[in-house]
């Protein structure tokens, strides 16, 4: 058999072996990295799903930049939403429908604004058609939502869009409102409240898909050494009955 790995062809067969495990290995590595980081998501936004409701205004967002550690707090806020600023973000699926979600601006009593995800509505149209939009309440509202960061937007996200829909929810591609909070609103009640559209589902994050993800390329590892061996062994065996009918 350690004759046989002294050839070419299993040299080269060998160090492929070799290649595919130490690359099977990696990816199994990373997938437990992203576990691993999964992980640290989920704790941190379990977290911040059970702290208790608080005021927008005692969260430090007057500085410019959202913290981490604020993203999917649950926060009130109290303000009138402005007339004309209701905007449609496209490509938002929900339960295997596509739809929009409905945003508007909620301006506060220091003057400046809140972008609030007022919930989703499904597409009932072609591409370049946008659906009936529910107004916002009027006058005083109350609003309990999830601060959420705002999305990254290319230059000319809204280019080509119909008018009153936007590519992202980022402060480039919304309508100008002036000051406006650094993050906006994933909404959760609403006081009056908004019976037409359907509250946007908090996501789910789990590490168990990547964990098996790597217990798998690690499986992948083992069945190709056992591959390699099994190989391995065959030939020497056929070898060795071929030297045993061979005449001496």
């Amino acid at each position: 058999m350690l004759s046989l790995l002294r050839t070419p062809r299993w040299l080269g067969f060998t160090g492929l072996v070799i290649v595919v495990i130490v690359a099977f290995g990696l990816l199994s590595l990373w997938q437990w990295h992203r576990a691993e980081e999964k992980r640290a998501d989920r704790i941190e936004f379990q977290a911040a799903l059970a702290s208790t409701v608080i005021p927008l205004t005692d969260l430090e967002l007057g500085a410019g930049v959202l913290a981490d550690a604020d993203v999917w707090r649950q926060v009130s806020a109290t303000g009138e939403y402005v007339a004309g600023t209701e905007v449609l973000a496209r490509k938002r699926p929900l339960d295997a429908r596509n739809g929009f979600w409905a945003l508007a601006a909620l301006r506060q009593a220091d003057g400046r604004v809140l972008w609030v995800n007022r919930g989703w509505l499904p597409a009932t149209g072609d591409a370049l058609s946008s659906p009936v939009v529910p107004a916002p309440p009027s006058g005083r509202v109350e609003v309990i939502g999830y601060v959420r960061a705002f999305e990254e937007a290319a230059a000319g996200a809204n280019d080509g869009l119909p008018g009153g829909q936007i590519g992202a929810v980022a402060p480039s591609a919304l309508p100008s409102t002036g000051p406006a909070y650094p993050g906006y609103l994933q909404l959760a009640e609403s006081t009056p409240p908004e019976e037409e559209l359907i509250a946007v589902p908090l996501p789910t994050v789990d590490e168990g898909r990547n964990i098996s993800y790597a217990i798998q390329w690690l499986i992948f590892a083992a069945v190709a050494l056992g591959g390699w061996f099994l190989f391995l062994r065959r030939e020497a065996r056929e070898d060795a009955m071929a030297e045993s009918v061979t005449p001496g």
